[in-house]
């Protein structure tokens, strides 16, 4: 599905004190760089606000004037798309994930196939009922109308609220897991991102998908494979092969994919390999503990059989 990207980080952060919301992190990463996670497949990805690092190269431009607000700052970005759908997001969505993209992408044409005319647009519509202008893919030809009309009904789009642009579009509603449409407005906001990327049950799944990010590679990692492999490396050799073997399964699943292998089968392979020669390990290890009991309990036998017949 060819499409562009649109990410708005030119907001004044006014309840952050004005801090450089973007660029704040949840889980070490930048938000703006979890959002760009998001949609790594964009043709084009235009950021409009100030030059900041990114962890991958973008198109950046600003608003006019700067700081006009979401509409004036959507159509700076559009003046640089060319793709017929347009993803637009905000920079503040820390649990934005390709799922939820990929679901926004495919709505405005999902009402085309059922034989009635496609929709303008899709956005995301929160726990609450809330639409999310900011987490939605448009149709460029539309929004470009309508924020020709705005313009010209106004003398300007600044200062004006998205409201007024999304209310004259046909949209359709996806609703997507709850956390992906959680931004971050507040610094309490942003306190409870951070804690949430910790909690027990997602914790791990956070971290593989932010070591990925950061590692710059798409792989989907059997965790529970790894974690099994780990334990029994751990348990049926030393503590410290767990982490020693799980990455030469990384290394050696690496170098297979580089000969053409499938990435994930290549994990999976080199992981079922490591985990019997764990096994393997640790029950020779068991075999000659017992075999050495056997042998000391034996001479202790003798011992006493000995000392008996010294006695007499």
């Amino acid at each position: 599905m060819s499409y562009d990207a649109i990410v708005l980080a030119g907001g004044a952060a006014r309840r952050l004190g004005g801090a450089d919301k973007p660029a704040l992190s949840v889980g070490g990463r930048a938000l703006l760089d979890r959002v760009l996670d998001a949609c790594p497949d964009a043709r084009t990805t235009v950021v409009v606000g100030a030059r900041r690092p990114t962890a991958r190269p973008v198109r950046w431009t600003r608003e006019e004037p700067p700081g006009g607000g979401p509409v004036a700052a959507l159509d700076a970005g559009l003046r640089v798309v060319t793709a017929e759908l347009v993803l637009v997001l905000s920079a503040d969505l820390p649990f934005l994930d390709r799922d939820t993209v990929r679901a926004l992408l495919a709505a405005p044409g999902a009402r085309g196939t059922e034989g009635a005319e496609g929709a303008e647009g899709a956005l995301l519509r929160d726990a609450g009922g809330r639409d999310q202008p900011l987490v939605a893919a448009y149709r460029a030809e539309p929004l470009r109308r309508e924020i020709a009309l705005l313009a010209a009904e106004h003398g300007g789009l600044a200062g004006l609220p998205l409201r007024a642009l999304t209310a004259e579009l046909d949209l359709v509603p996806v609703v997507a897991q709850p956390l992906a449409a959680f931004d971050c407005d507040t610094w309490d906001d942003l306190a409870v991102a951070r804690a949430r990327i910790r909690e027990h049950g997602t914790v791990l799944d956070q971290w593989i998908t932010a070591v990925k990010n950061e590692l710059g590679i798409d792989l989907d990692v059997d965790t529970k494979t790894l974690l099994d492999l780990a334990r029994d490396a751990a348990h049926g050799v030393a503590r410290p092969a767990a982490p020693l073997t799980t990455f030469l399964v990384g290394y050696a699943a690496a170098h297979a994919a580089a000969t053409g292998a499938d990435p994930a089968r290549a994990v999976a392979e080199a992981s079922r390999k490591a985990a019997g020669l764990a096994l393997r390990w640790a029950a020779e290890a068991e075999a000659e503990g017992e075999a050495g009991s056997a042998s000391d309990s034996g001479s202790a036998a003798g011992s006493d059989e000995a000392e008996r017949g010294g006695a007499g």
